[in-house]
């Protein structure tokens, strides 16, 4: 059986505000993101008419399909696209999104400097690092994240607030957030996308500013580690 989306949202922002309290952090410095992927606008609502208003999708086609006619409804909504990006979806994704999680390669980089430029608008911006060094995984490589930060810093006049990561499956989620948490030091980056339903508190334990959570809140979905 589902959750309530309204006791759940509850639920997990009670846990977000103790895992803080614990990492003596004040639990306003986290963000929760609630990852809507598969989930329709009667799964949403209840959440939104609890007040919240960051929001999270993987695909730029369904955010495109259901946001705008909730942003109608709904002031204030701060969209985040967590999922891969496809350079020819970057105008699409500019145009919905407020932030974009999973910059990784200079053309991606390329293709969202174009497109904020050319839309005059503003995005929160993170580059992805693929912890793990999974081949089948998104994200540039740990040794490769200076150049690619310099990159979109000087070469694209990028604004990039911190970094990302999904950590593999098989390891200890911890071990790649202290990683990451560590790399963002090296880089002078303040912000931190990490943790998602099976591991938030561990993530906030580690310095994330931003936690990814979907299934906490509504539910289960088919099985996709980059979701939450």
């Amino acid at each position: 059986m589902a959750p309530d989306p309204t006791i759940a949202f509850a639920s997990v922002t009670a846990r977000i505000a103790a895992a803080a309290q614990v990492a003596k952090r004040d639990p306003a410095s986290v963000s929760l993101i609630a990852v809507t992927k598969t989930f329709g606008p009667d799964d949403i609502t209840p959440v939104l008419d609890a007040g919240h208003r960051i929001f999270g999708e993987n695909r730029v086609q369904e955010a495109k399909a259901k946001w705008p006619a909730l942003r109608e409804r709904y002031p204030g909504i701060d969209l985040h696209l967590i999922g891969p990006l496809q350079s020819n979806k970057a105008k699409e994704a500019v145009q919905l999104f407020d932030a974009i999680h999973t910059i990784d390669r200079p053309k991606i980089a390329e293709a969202i400097a174009q497109e904020t430029a050319r839309q005059g608008k503003r995005l929160q911006l993170f580059i992805q690092v693929n912890t793990g060094e999974e081949p089948q995984k998104a994200g540039v490589m740990p040794a490769e994240a200076a150049a690619l930060l310099e990159y979109c810093r000087s070469d694209l006049k990028l604004d990039i607030a911190g970094l990302m990561c999904i950590p593999p499956q098989d390891e200890e989620a911890g071990v790649h957030f202290a990683f990451l948490a560590k790399i963002a030091r090296e880089l002078g980056l303040p912000q931190l996308s990490m943790g998602m339903s099976a591991d938030f508190e561990t993530a906030i334990a580690f310095g994330a500013t931003h936690v990814r959570v979907g299934s906490q809140i509504f539910g289960e979905r088919p099985a996709n580690p980059e979701v939450g």
